[in-house]
């Protein structure tokens, strides 16, 4: 499986060339940059004699076999800004690689290998706009117009994406991705099943408290609104450090009047929670609500919270999980992934590749030859089991 391996890290660096910046790697939604990947992994896919199109989400789809039952292998296509050449993209060429490598040994399975066009959200900020086609369930947001003026840019007619959607012979669905986090490098461990994508809580918290000058107004006479939010952020790190399973984290901080000479009257600050069970995540964002206003009720000042976010966590189908070598480690994606748009159509199963360095979203990112060549046969393993199991 080495050499396939090597195929398949080759064909994944040769298309992050393909690229709307020169000297650094971007390819959004339908961009130009995309029919040269369309065009290199659809003639890959003709190759190994699959039926090949673009459906009219711009989603690359390729058809290999004649079984009543189908198999579904995807990922994304598109990338953030400055990207590396794995992130979502390894998923697909894993996908056409594996067609290769099974060759004609699971007559009694149909295999598609998807390569959505959108997940990131970069362009419009649509996110999963290829996998919610395939599912049936981009109807809320297809009302966007630049959507649709970058679907028929593309060639494509937006009046058709209900025909995108999965037919009934889909049987499961299979996503291989790069772990995009450092755990299965600090295990030495080159592939982990995943048993759930993480639920997300977001909110903004906001301590008011009273802007004064900084050099005549004593310590004990202050309200900082900063100083709050600071204890605060301590308690939201020994919080998730004490919960397992969970991850906080406060990522944006906004102080007023933000000026070196004036004691901070208000400050906003972010708030991400994420945890596999969504009654752990809820309890913990109850948990950190209430320090925050005990916290500035104790300073002297109010304290106020929105939530932004409230998106629960999606398990992987233990069935399927169970197809790969019982041996290789469990853990949750701590990122959403197309994996979570699909799993409520049909059963759906995650494997992890090794980030190198933990390394994703970045020029850096990389993987392994022989975590590739381990991910193939872990793949053969699972749909060699998926057709026994379907007889």
């Amino acid at each position: 499986m080495i050499e396939l391996a090597n195929k398949v890290i080759g064909c994944c660096r040769e298309l992050a060339q393909f690229t709307e910046e020169p000297g650094r790697t971007t390819r959004t939604f339908l961009s130009p940059p995309m029919r040269d990947v369309h065009r290199v992994l659809g003639d890959w896919m003709k190759r190994l004699g699959m039926r090949v199109w673009v459906d009219d989400a711009g989603n690359l789809r390729g058809l290999h076999g004649r079984a009543p039952k189908r198999l579904v292998i995807g990922s994304h296509l598109d990338t953030v800004p400055d990207a590396g050449a794995f992130d979502g993209v390894l998923g697909v060429v894993l996908g056409i690689a594996l067609v290769e490598a099974l060759g004609n040994r699971c007559p009694g399975l149909f295999i598609e290998v998807i390569g959505f066009s959108e997940e990131e959200g970069v362009r419009f900020g649509v996110p999963f706009i290829g996998s919610r086609a395939v599912a049936g369930t981009l109807a809320s947001d297809i009302a966007d117009v630049r959507v649709c003026d970058a679907i028929r840019a593309f060639g494509l007619n937006p009046e058709d994406l209900p025909a995108a959607r999965l037919t009934a012979e889909a049987v499961a669905y299979l996503e291989f991705h790069i772990e995009q986090g450092p755990v299965l490098e600090s295990l030495n461990l080159s592939l982990g099943i995943v048993d759930a994508i993480v639920g997300q809580s977001r909110l903004l918290l906001t301590f008011s408290g009273h802007a004064n000058h900084a050099g005549t107004t004593p310590m004990n006479l202050r309200h900082d609104a900063l100083a709050a939010a600071a204890e605060w952020i301590l308690l939201v790190e020994k919080h998730a450090q004490e919960t397992a399973g969970l991850v906080a984290t406060t990522g944006l901080i906004h102080a007023e009047p933000n000026a070196t000479n004036v004691i901070p009257g208000k400050v906003t600050v972010s708030l991400d929670v994420r945890h596999a069970n969504d009654q752990a995540r809820h309890v913990a964002v109850a948990t950190l609500v209430r320090a925050a206003y005990e916290t500035g009720l104790r300073r002297g000042m109010k304290v106020g919270d929105e939530l932004r976010l409230d998106q629960p966590a999606v398990p992987m189908d233990s069935a399927l999980g169970g197809m790969f070598d019982p041996g290789l480690h469990h853990m949750v994606s701590g990122a959403g992934h197309d994996a979570m748009i699909l799993a409520p159509l049909l059963p759906a199963a995650m494997l992890f590749l090794r980030s190198p360095g933990g390394v994703s979203h970045h020029p850096d990112e990389t993987v392994l030859a022989g975590d590739v060549a381990a991910a193939l046969e872990a793949g053969v393993r699972f749909v060699q089991n998926l057709e026994a199991g379907l007889v």
